[in-house]
């Protein structure tokens, strides 16, 4: 069994990603994630008082 070096600069393993798209999903996913927990702060603050 060889162990073959590749050249670095191919780039095999990498998949091809869509930063700008990753980027929008991650800061919607956050901030949906963020108003979900305001809004139980909300409602939990209101049952409290």
């Amino acid at each position: 069994m060889e162990n073959v070096i590749q050249d670095p600069r191919k780039h095999i393993n990498e998949e091809p990603r869509d930063d700008l798209h990753d980027l929008v999903v991650g800061f919607g996913g956050m901030a949906g994630f963020m108003f979900v927990v305001f809004a139980i702060a909300v409602i939990v603050k209101f049952a409290i008082s």
